[in-house]
Formats: C-alpha cells, structure tokens, sequence
C-alpha cells in the first residue's frame, strides 16, 4: 500500500506568478535548486535539489496559471525511483494571492512519505517566499 501526502500554502501573489515559480527554471533555481522543465504533457520535470540529490519525472498534465501534474523519483535511490510518485499542484485564486494545494502520492510507505513531508514543507516555504517577491536566502535542506 503506497502513501500520500497533501499540503496547502497561501501565497501572496497571483496564480501566473506562481505557476511561474513552478515551472520556469530560472525562477525554480531560486526556491529549490537548478531544473529542466518542459511544462506539457510527456515533457521533463528534473530538479537538483541541495546541489547533489536529483529528482526526475513527467509532466502529466499542465493547465496553465491553474494546475500541474508530474511524474516523481529519485536518481540513485531504489525506494523513490524517477518517475514511481505523482506530484499534483493545484493553483487556486483566494484573497488577491494564491493557495497551493499540494499532494505527493506513490510513496512506498510512512517512514518516505515523512521524509518527503519534511523536504516539501522546507521548499514549499521557500517558493513563498521567492513567490512573493522575497529572497528565501540560501538553502540549508532539512535531513529527513
């Protein structure tokens, strides 16, 4: 039986903004780490998060300014491989900003989907910030 997890962050900046955070790498680089992205269906989702550790996927479904789906794994790592999780991010309009809804599913079991809570949680704050027109400063990943 795999795991999911699900998280909300309100953002203070339009749906666009967002979106733009989560797909552009120039903007990504600045919340989580250096990214390829093709935002269409079938086109690459690869992010070097902490400069060492890749993550590796597809985009499965991208609606523009409103929801994004891709395929999620780990290079190197047999418990979390490319492409064996889904990342849905749904963008919704509320109070002149923007709330993420965020669900990771796939995950093998507890002790990964812990661990992938504690990652999201420390960058989902840091896209924010970044988001928001702050500057979330360097990253110091969280161990999970």
């Amino acid at each position: 039986m795999t795991e999911t997890l699900h998280a909300e962050v309100e953002i203070a900046a339009p749906q666009a903004t967002v979106f733009a955070f989560l797909t552009d790498p120039d903007k990504i680089m600045r919340w989580i780490g250096e990214a390829q992205s093709e935002p269409h269906p079938g086109g690459i989702y690869l992010v070097t998060v902490g400069g060492k550790h890749v993550a590796r996927g597809h985009f499965t479904e991208v609606i523009p300014v409103h929801r994004l789906a891709y395929s999620f794994g780990w290079e190197g790592r047999d418990e979390v491989p490319p492409g064996s999780g889904l990342v849905e991010i749904d963008l919704v309009e509320k109070d002149g900003g923007t709330l993420v809804r965020f669900t990771h599913s796939g995950l093998p079991n507890e002790e990964e989907r812990a661990s992938h809570e504690k990652g999201w949680s420390h960058y989902l704050a840091r896209l924010a910030i970044a988001a928001a027109g702050g500057d979330p400063g360097p990253d110091a990943p969280t161990k999970g």
